[in-house]
């Protein structure tokens, strides 16, 4: 009796074990399909409220009392005669819509710019302005084409747009940030590098050296011109050099677009400058940081910010951390190589 007692426990432990998984398995199920039905969520948040409410705090830590009470008073006093004026006109003012960009290779994020974009274009009206914060290093073509692309839609429905760059807008970054009425950029943010790279490896030595043989067949003579396995020869090259100026001419006809006053023999060489020289080369408009451009814009504009998130699943999720910090490592290799150090 007492081994049918343990059995039927152990039974017991076993199904509950069971029916605890399937009921996770359900749950996980019913989320990614939830998920799949809403791909994303669109968020406005009022950054005029937010600045506001840090000045209030602000000053109520270092006022004294009186200091403190006069504010107070004033304030009370704005209210008072706010109210009395209610027959009056409102005041109009115009808004400020804030988009932050921060680009990967992929330019994936463009995903969720085209709905911020779209997002903007259907509420603001012709006084209202859009102020995208940028930060990129640049990356694949079609990507980076695509994001300028979405940003022009905002100049052609005649609303003007500001770039603000802090850290970093160069090669496909730049090739965004140039479409902007207004490009301003912090002091020591990196600017330009207008130029077009490609670089892979090739195998074909180590492979012969282990007997190992490598067949590509394809149709058309430079359907594929160079080979990470094959043996590369100077006609593939010549080509894939003549396919990468090409690119780079579409690449300068698209700044000089944006940016007449540029000296494309001195600016298109591929190279990077700091802010203040990028000022003097006409590759922005002004030194600043979005931080101060948002503080005055509050003075006379109602501020939000536009985000689209979009929902990912655990493989995502883990994908994108995984993605990070392949990024993290590349980016900061490439500062060593790249960069002298302060």
């Amino acid at each position: 009796m007492e081994f049918l007692y343990e059995y039927g426990l152990f039974l017991a432990k076993a199904a509950t074990l069971v029916i605890a998984l399937l009921l996770a398995v359900g749950g996980v199920i019913a989320l990614a399909s939830k998920q799949k039905q809403n791909k994303g969520e669109l968020e406005i948040n009022n950054l005029s409220q937010r600045l506001d409410d840090m000045t209030h705090h602000a000053n109520h830590m270092i006022l004294s009392k009186e200091e403190w009470k006069a504010l107070e008073k004033e304030g009370k006093q704005k209210q008072k005669a706010e109210k009395k004026q209610k027959n009056a006109p409102a005041e109009h003012k115009p808004s400020l819509f804030v988009i932050d960009f921060k680009g990967s290779m992929d330019a994936k994020e463009v995903e969720c710019l085209r709905e911020e974009v779209t997002a903007i274009l259907c509420i603001a009206k012709p006084e209202d302005q859009v102020l995208v914060r940028l930060e990129s290093g640049g990356g694949l073509v079609h990507g980076y084409g695509l994001a300028a692309s979405q940003l022009q839609r905002i100049k052609d429905k005649g609303i003007k747009l500001t770039v603000a760059v802090d850290k970093v807008a160069a090669s496909g970054g730049y090739m965004m940030a140039c479409v902007a009425d207004n490009l301003i950029a912090a002091k020591f943010a990196i600017i330009g590098s207008i130029g077009v790279i490609a670089q892979l490896p090739n195998f074909n030595k180590l492979l012969k050296k282990h007997d190992v043989d490598w067949e590509q067949h394809t149709a058309g003579q430079f359907k594929r011109t160079l080979t990470v396995f094959g043996e590369n020869n100077e006609a593939g090259r010549q080509k894939f050099r003549e396919e990468l100026e090409e690119v780079h001419v579409l690449f300068k006809d698209f700044v000089k677009e944006h940016r007449e006053q540029l000296d494309l023999d001195k600016v298109a060489t591929g190279e990077y400058w700091y802010g203040i020289k990028a000022k003097e080369l006409n590759l922005v408009d002004a030194l600043s940081t979005s931080d101060d451009y948002l503080l005055e814009a509050n003075q006379n504009m109602k501020v939000y910010q536009v985000k689209y998130s979009q929902h990912k699943n655990l493989m995502e999720k883990l994908g994108k951390a995984a993605s990070i910090s392949v990024d993290s490592i590349i980016s900061r290799l490439w500062q060593k190589a790249n960069q002298p150090g302060l």
